[in-house]
């Protein structure tokens, strides 16, 4: 005879298994698709030979292609189910690891990494929603915030397994690097179409593109864009640049480099779980302002060049990078509807995604212009002081 709790149990464990898809997949869209430019970015820059702010336009490109997804996304979350939406992102991301990996100059790598962004951008924006519907209630915080642990989880792979290869093949091991994600991103595509289930109304379609009418109904959505635009600027210019200002300007080798790395992945894995509970108890708003005040703190750390207070940093870097984009996601989950979920969160990633853009290459220029990486860390650590303001607009928890 079967026991009564056997099926809400079997249900539990198939809801946790569809996190962690989900969770990896945002692993494929960020860490792999995204976030990865930034470890290999001294190896790809030697290797082909272009300057800081050449380098730096490429990876504006993955993030203007990131841009353009976000007000697609904006109107096809009105007119496809969620589900449908991360399929075809996952796709997408797939693809353009896959002409990254085979590129053997920059246009082929710009046009997969464009491929890369726009898929990036199908697969967060539903994510968390797929994530915390497939848990109780108690339980959705958590889900939200394991999708950081994903980033990280893939950052701290992409980060070892770019400091192996290229003391094995040198600059060069960038390819090898993005070959190796193509081949676990297929994978993970394959399971993820399969097994993720996610049971939602037929969208009623309407709304304008861009998703502004239905981002204007939810609360504080005004501070909400200031705090995201924010932080899509300043997070850039240390994650984009880490790696180089701590080889070019600290003097570091690439192997200690690559473990700073390394080490700020393992704290991602951790900090969005740890921020959302804190947040349960004392409101998102608090808990965001909290982490904007800390950052100026560690990027200071950093900026020191000192190897044991450094790593430490990374640590602290890892929590912040993990939490603040979750925090700012949860808000909006908690304060928008069903229905206007995804072309809000669109509008308000389309903000965010301006930032993105602009930071590249505005670090590229200052590095270019003074010789080092000191100024795009010190901007990036006064960008945080306007992102506190902006948080602590947000309206209060009841």
């Amino acid at each position: 005879m079967t026991d009564s709790t056997d099926k809400p149990r079997a249900r539990f464990l198939i809801g946790w298994v569809i996190v962690s898809l989900v969770a990896l997949a945002g692993a494929v869209g960020h860490a792999f698709g995204r976030f990865g430019y930034g470890i290999i970015y001294p190896a790809l820059r030697d290797d082909l030979g272009i300057t800081n702010t050449f380098a730096g336009l490429i990876g504006s490109a993955n993030v203007a292609a990131y841009l353009v997804g976000t007000l697609i996304v904006a109107w096809v979350t009105s007119r496809l189910r969620l589900l449908s939406v991360m399929k075809a992102g996952l796709v997408m991301a797939t693809l353009g690891l896959f002409f990254a990996s085979i590129a053997s100059g920059p246009i082929i790598l710009t046009a997969g990494l464009i491929l890369a962004g726009v898929g990036g951008a199908f697969l967060w924006i539903p994510a968390p929603v797929i994530a915390a519907d497939a848990l109780p209630e108690n339980k959705r915080h958590l889900a939200v915030g394991l999708l950081g642990s994903g980033i990280g989880l893939g950052i701290v792979f992409v980060s070892t397994l770019s400091g192996w290869l290229r003391d094995i093949e040198g600059d060069a091991a960038w390819s090898t690097i993005y070959s190796t994600k193509f081949s676990i991103a297929l994978i993970l595509l394959i399971l993820f179409i399969f097994i993720v289930r996610h049971f939602q109304d037929a969208p009623k379609g309407g709304g304008r593109f861009g998703g502004l009418d239905a981002l204007k109904k939810m609360t504080g959505w005004k501070p909400l864009i200031i705090a995201y635009s924010i932080f899509g600027f300043m997070y850039l210019l240390v994650l984009g640049y880490f790696t180089t200002r701590l080889e070019d300007d600290s003097g570091w080798a690439t192997s200690e480099s690559a473990l700073a790395f390394t080490v700020m992945g393992i704290a991602m894995i951790f900090g969005a779980p740890f921020f959302t509970s804190i947040s349960k108890k004392f409101g998102v708003r608090n808990t965001l302002a909290l982490c904007f005040a800390m950052w100026p703190v560690v990027i200071t750390i950093v900026l020191t060049g000192v190897y044991i207070p450094v790593l430490v940093a990374s640590v602290l870097l890892g929590f912040l990078f993990s939490a603040l984009p979750i925090l700012i996601t949860l808000y909006v989950v908690e304060n928008t509807t069903a229905e206007d979920y995804g072309p809000a969160f669109s509008a308000a990633t389309l903000a965010f995604g301006v930032a993105q853009v602009i930071s590249p290459p505005i670090g590229g220029l200052i590095a270019d212009g003074f010789g080092s990486f000191l100024g795009v860390f010190v901007l990036s650590g006064g960008m945080s002081i306007l992102g506190l303001f902006a948080a602590l607009r947000l309206p209060r928890s009841p």
